[in-house]
């Protein structure tokens, strides 16, 4: 069983949330049960957290034994970018607000549909938008 993390799960560790604890857990179960990965995405925006250069991510990932997929293949791309279009025209036709979501979203979430089993997130809109990606 392989794991795609989001962001929001290592940025709620590191913070640390209040949830911190029960997600290092789940993390661990996930370890447990397989391997743990993220995409480029992922790695560029943890270094956005306070204090975490790339060093601290790269140890943090070492520790805990998450790969990294710094190159996508065009499946990939390709569902991300068709994903995207799809929620920016749903945006455009239910509201005149502008797009919210970041494509960085889109990837990640193509990124657990097509190279990993199911991906560890809180952001619970990937069910809409990635219906067949399992969630933890």
């Amino acid at each position: 069983m392989r794991t795609a993390i989001d962001t929001n799960i290592l940025s709620a560790i590191w913070a640390p949330e209040p949830n911190a604890k029960e997600l290092t857990r789940t993390l661990s179960e996930a370890r447990d049960q397989g391997s743990l990965v993220i995409c480029g995405a992922v790695f560029a925006e943890t270094m956005a957290n306070p204090g975490a250069d790339e060093e601290f991510v790269r140890r943090f990932l070492d520790r805990t034994g998450i790969d990294v997929d710094f190159l996508l293949n065009e499946q990939i791309w390709l569902l991300a970018g068709i994903r995207y279009a799809q929620y920016v025209e749903r945006r455009r036709n239910s509201s005149r607000e502008p797009v919210k979501r970041l494509l960085a979203d889109y990837i990640i979430g193509a990124h657990a549909t097509l190279a990993a089993d199911r991906l560890m997130t809180m952001d619970r809109r990937y069910e809409r938008d990635f219906p067949e990606l399992k969630l933890i």
